[in-house]
């Protein structure tokens, strides 16, 4: 019975063996099939990495502000009689913009008035007396006085009337109105904002280190995002004589004509300062770089031999680089690259190292150091 048992199991431990063997046989055929089988190159366009002079720049966050701006407010208060402004609108200096109510005052001036109308009178009077020695020197020096003392009264009440009118102490463009017909104005009560717009300075900030390699007539350029087909000259007007201790910064400012008045007050800008020396770089366009947390890279297009001494093909190598500066669509390389190697450009999230490709550059995306792009 046991010899029945055992031959029994040593008959099943040979059949699976058999299947195993066998199995593993045509699993054996289908990896070298495989592997046999030549995956078709990927289809990539392809640039070559040059070099070019660009201008030395220095890059900042800054803002605009106007040369003079202010916001309009009374110095005395009272009713608003008059309003000769639109929200808005351009003025001159000197404009009316608002008039107080002036009626007290006018009264006043008029009592003032016949008051030293009265003192002038009285003044000649004790002038003539005291030619003929009939009045003494004081009752003279007292006549004196009192025209005087309401010369100086209607002076003071005139000037209250005057700054009840108030003007454009400057040149500009409006703000929105803030005041009624009517209303009671306070000291201090803002009524409108007026902007200087012609020309207009940009205030930014560059670190300490960079304090060596700033003069005053540098050219400036400036971008804005609500003009973003467009950049701004100007010139480095002003840099600040101290530097923040808090962020070892230094302060300057840039003026910029602004023709067309489209820079405003407040309005967020990019600046860059030019340097007037040129930099050799090493150049690429942008969208030949990726960039992954570890690290930026670029696929370099190399010779790959062909199987059996066939015709070589071209294969990519994975190459990890350093970027600096960007102008337009280019990047800088410092590092990982050398002038007159060919990398890919279009293409790049379907390759992996060492991958087969073939070089196709009719679509070839265009590139220029200064885009304009169509839905801009």
């Amino acid at each position: 019975m046991k010899f029945k048992v055992a031959a029994a199991i040593f008959l099943v431990v040979i059949i699976v063996g058999g299947l195993a063997g066998v199995k593993t046989l045509q699993i054996q055929k289908l990896v070298a099939s495989a592997k046999a089988v030549a995956q078709p190159p990927e289809s990539v366009s392809a640039v070559i990495a040059r070099t070019e002079k660009w201008q030395g720049t220095l890059k900042a966050i800054g803002s605009v502000a106007a040369v003079q701006g202010v916001t309009i407010t009374p110095e005395i208060s009272g009713s608003v009689r008059e309003i000769a402004f639109a929200s808005g609108a351009g003025v001159a200096k000197g404009d009316l913009l608002v008039r107080l109510d002036t009626s007290i005052e006018e009264a006043q001036l008029r009592s003032i008035e016949s008051q030293a109308e009265l003192a002038r009178i009285n003044l000649a009077r004790e002038k003539a007396l005291r030619a003929q020695d009939m009045v003494p020197q004081a009752g003279l020096d007292a006549a004196e006085a009192a025209l005087k003392q309401n010369l100086a009264n209607a002076d003071a009440v005139r000037a209250t009337i005057e700054k009840k009118a108030i003007r454009a102490p400057f040149a500009g463009q409006l703000g929105i109105r803030q005041i009624n017909l009517g209303q009671y104005l306070d000291p201090g009560k803002p009524i409108v904002s007026l902007q200087s717009l012609t020309p207009v300075h940009a205030d930014f900030s560059l670190p300490q280190q960079d304090l060596a390699r700033l003069a005053a007539g540098m050219r400036v350029r400036l971008a804005s995002d609500a003009y973003p087909d467009r950049q701004f000259e100007g010139t480095l007007t002003a840099i600040n004589p101290e530097i923040d201790a808090d962020t070892r910064m230094v302060g300057l400012q840039a003026t910029l004509e602004n023709p067309d008045r489209l820079l405003r007050p407040g309005m967020f800008a990019r600046v860059e300062l030019l340097l007037p020396e040129e930099q050799t770089v090493l150049v690429i366009p942008v969208t030949s770089v990726l960039s992954a947390p570890y690290g930026d890279s670029v696929y370099v297009i190399e010779p790959k031999p062909g199987p059996n001494s066939n015709k070589p093909g071209l294969a990519v190598r994975q190459q990890f680089v350093r970027t600096g500066s960007a102008r337009g669509d280019f990047v800088a390389v410092q590092s990982g690259l050398k002038s007159g190697e060919r990398i890919v450009n279009a293409g790049l999230f379907k390759l992996r190292n060492g991958m087969a490709v073939v070089e196709n550059n009719e679509l070839t995306p265009k590139t220029s150091a200064t885009p304009q792009p169509a839905d801009n």
